[in-house]
Parts: C-alpha cells; structure tokens; sequence
C-alpha cells in the first residue's frame, strides 16, 4: 500500500491508538507526542506489513511495544491528575463520565504488561487475539486476565 493506504487504515483504527495513549500518559501534550510516535513506528513498519495478522493486531503489537518503550525511556515524573482530560470522543452520560476516569485512573497503578493485556481486552479482543499480539499463551491470558480485574477491583475498592 502507498501513503493514501496508510493514511485510510490510520484513519479507521486509530482508536487503537488513543486507546494505548490515554492508558500510558496522563497530561494530553504527552499523549499527543506518543501518538506521532506510534504513528511513525506504525508508518516505518508499514511496508513490512504482509497481512498474515489481522491489521488491528499488528497495530496494537507496534502501539504497546512503542508506549512501553518510551515510557521505559522518558520515565516522566509521577504527577497526580484528579481528573483524566477530556478526549475526543465527549461521553455524554455523566455517571458514565466518572466511572471511566476511575477505570482509567485504575489502569494507570497497574504493570506495563498488565496494562497491555487489559487494554486488549477491553477492546473485546479474543484470548487467542490477546495471546497472539502479547506472545503468551491462550491459557495464560486468561490467568492474567482473572488477576488484573482482581487487582482493579481491589483498587476501585469494589
């Protein structure tokens, strides 16, 4: 694919990417900055592409891989948000509003591959699709699925 492929595939999946940005970066300056730089790993990568995956999980391979290695690299200093920024998707309900900032605020607290592995399947990813961009097992994902909503529940006090 040329450029215009490029663009259209980024285009209808970069929720993907939003996604993995909202969950590894508080402020939105150092969401937008991840996401030029999955972006461009995604761009760089593109012609090696072969579609022997689905498209959605070679982007969330390039997108975790990218946000744990920046996030490796600038180790931002901890700084407390009460409230998640707005993103571009406005959610109309409040109630609604106030419990995803508290999921999110949630994710924030757990491990880099527990992120990546709630983050798919919050995307309503398979464990086989969860298992094949993570490299684990199938039966492994759901191990580290069952502790990661424990874990959360733990932190939501629920």
């Amino acid at each position: 694919m040329d450029e215009q492929g490029f663009l259209a595939l980024m285009e209808t999946n970069q929720g993907i990417v939003h996604k993995i940005c909202r969950i590894y970066r508080d402020g939105a300056e150092d969401r937008e900055d991840l996401f030029q730089e999955i972006t461009y790993q995604l761009w760089k990568a593109f012609p090696s592409f072969k579609g022997t995956a689905k498209v959605s999980t070679w982007m969330y391979r390039i997108a975790l891989n990218t946000a744990i290695a920046s996030f490796r690299r600038k180790r931002p200093g901890l700084e407390y948000h009460p409230v998640l920024p707005d993103y571009a998707d406005e959610i109309p309900d409040e109630n609604l509003a106030i419990r995803q900032e508290q999921l999110f605020a949630a994710l924030k607290q757990l491990d880099d591959g527990e992120k990546a592995i709630i983050a798919l399947y919050l995307e309503d990813l398979s464990y086989r699709q969860i298992a094949e961009v993570t490299g684990i097992s199938e039966s492994n994902v759901g191990v580290k699925l069952n502790r990661i909503k424990h874990k959360i529940q733990k932190i939501l006090n629920l």
